[in-house]
């Protein structure tokens, strides 16, 4: 099991971004799917969960301007990323709690992707 991130990158402030993380392999069940985000000299911090029926939670920086949403189909969930700012620079990372068809239940973490918000 993996989860592969896309879609980081450069823009400016104001501009949007979405990011896109797919879990592949055997996969059982995935419950809650989420995005968290390191800065430099920071300590990582959740920004947004997605329960497996949809309830969803932000952290309060991001309330109003980042929706995040999932496939279950694709077992990929999304983060769009809106009115962005200088301070939501980092590396994202998701993260899905999952059961494997020969594994218990665990967290996964894919890769990160980098987003840059230029002022």
């Amino acid at each position: 099991v993996q989860l592969q991130a896309s879609g980081g990158g450069l823009v400016q402030a104001g501009g949007s971004l979405t990011l896109s993380c797919a879990a592949s392999g055997s996969i059982s069940s995935i419950n809650r799917m989420g995005w968290y985000r390191q800065a430099p000299g920071k300590r990582r911090e959740l920004v947004a969960a997605i329960t497996s029926i949809g309830s969803t939670d932000y952290v309060d920086s991001v309330k109003g301007r980042y929706t995040i949403s999932r496939d279950n189909d694709k077992n990929t969930v999304y983060l769009q990323m809106n009115s962005l700012k200088p301070e939501d620079t980092a590396a994202y990372y998701c993260n899905a709690d999952l059961r494997g068809q020969r594994s218990a239940w665990r967290s996964y973490w894919g890769q990160g992707t980098l987003v840059t918000v230029s002022s």
